[in-house]
């Protein structure tokens, strides 16, 4: 009896699940429905006769077959994406790129630039994708990623875009109403999140102020402007974020400015010769450079 033909997209539902570990989570990953997920994932076990994950209250964990299977179907997923790089390397100024980056450097930096480059190029599609977490370049999460580190995953090549400064905010009702910060005595901390907070900037607020008191955390610096244009408190914020005129805030001069970031970009070396994305990266980099 012949088993099923494999499908290379099931083995794609495959990893999107072992990596998210729910079937919400992958189909949101790989933009698809849940039941077509789950109906992918039922011909994938069908066709191997084995059941590659135990469905259990918390999510889809791996069964020791799904788990034999994993490095195997991550190096068919390599070869693939070989593939569409070197593809996406030789066509035209024509198609899509995909940036990753920051909720924020998206928002200030990257929106503007991209609005005028897109009149440039009108064959391209430019997708800007803002999320906390690191996407990756290597698996193709994304052609251009703009981060405030640099970036570790094997061939990628990267190049140091600018150095960021960042400032200390809070709204003229705020400072009337609680005087200058001084030490910090009666005022009001706004900063990152508990999962940011080692980033040199909430130290160094601490330390200015140190008998201030944080009384709200966000780990988008939009959201930190909006609670200080509020009245909330005392934040450091990077300086195109904080002297935007929509928020009205005050830059303050607690002694020294905060210390700063680096913009870094990458892209995978398979993409070095892609026209459309050496298309993109030079103009986002020209226009940043410019402005700042």
């Amino acid at each position: 009896m012949n088993r099923p033909e494999l499908d290379w997209d099931d083995f794609r539902v495959f990893l999107a699940i072992a990596r998210c570990g729910t079937l919400s989570e992958a189909s949101r990953r790989l933009g698809l429905s849940q039941p077509t997920m789950g109906r992918r994932l039922q011909a994938l076990e069908k066709a191997l006769a084995h059941a590659l994950f135990q469905r259990t209250a918390d999510g889809y964990v791996l069964t020791s077959e799904g788990q034999s299977m994993l490095s195997s179907v991550e190096e068919m997923e390599e070869h693939a994406i070989a593939v569409e790089r070197r593809l996406a390397g030789e066509s035209e100024l024509e198609g899509m790129v995909r940036i990753s980056t920051t909720e924020w450097f998206g928002a200030h930096m990257l929106a503007p630039v991209l609005a005028g480059l897109r009149g440039d190029y009108p064959g391209l599609v430019i997708e800007l994708i803002s999320e906390t977490r690191l996407v990756s370049l290597a698996r193709r999460e994304a052609d251009l990623g703009f981060r405030f580190r640099e970036f570790e995953e094997p061939d990628i090549v990267q190049l140091r875009v600018l150095d960021m400064a960042f400032g200390a905010y809070a709204s003229k009702a705020y400072l009337e109403r609680h005087g200058v910060p001084g030490d910090g005595s009666g005022h009001t901390l706004v900063t990152m999140d508990t999962g940011f907070g080692s980033l040199a900037d909430v130290g160094w607020l601490g330390q200015r102020l140190p008998r201030a008191i944080v009384g709200l955390r966000a780990n988008s610096r939009d959201i930190q402007a909006r609670l200080c244009a509020a009245g909330a408190g005392i934040a450091v914020l990077p300086r195109p974020v904080g002297d935007a005129a929509a928020y009205g805030l005050v830059l303050l001069d607690l002694g020294d400015a905060p210390p700063g970031r680096t913009v870094w970009a990458g892209y995978h070396k398979d993409l070095k010769r892609s026209p459309r994305v050496r298309a993109v990266l030079d103009g986002t980099l020209r226009r940043l450079r410019d402005a700042s």
